[in-house]
């Protein structure tokens, strides 16, 4: 087992008393989130990938710094902060159910930049 982490050095930001157990229960919350959206999904698809792939990491080791530095996107109460973050992302866009066609095609012009004036 690593050594105990006494500070994040973060301004605001304490020390996550058990980062392996809070990441594993987010991810698994975000992960029957996404199998609520159909398959054919982009957010599911690439946002199930990341999960699994963090996950993956988790029953590798319970060593938070081995954590850190596996999946490498800062430390384990940042982590944490992702993972919630993601979480509701994924909740809304479940309600926003953004896999469906628009309900009114968009302007010609959308996608361009600088607009043109029509």
């Amino acid at each position: 087992m690593g050594v105990l982490k006494k500070t994040t050095g973060l301004v605001g930001m304490a020390v996550a008393p058990n980062p392996h157990h809070t990441l594993g229960a987010l991810y698994g919350k975000i992960l029957r989130t996404l199998q609520k959206m159909p398959e054919s999904s982009v957010y599911r698809k690439y946002t199930e990938q990341i999960v699994k792939e963090r996950a993956a990491v988790l029953k590798q080791t319970k060593d938070a710094y081995e954590i850190e530095t596996k999946i490498n996107c800062g430390q384990a109460e940042e982590l944490i902060i992702q993972a919630e973050n993601e979480l509701n992302l994924a909740r809304k866009m479940l309600t926003w159910k953004a896999w469906e066609p628009l309900v009114a095609k968009p302007p010609k012009s959308q996608w361009e930049w600088p607009p043109t004036k029509a």
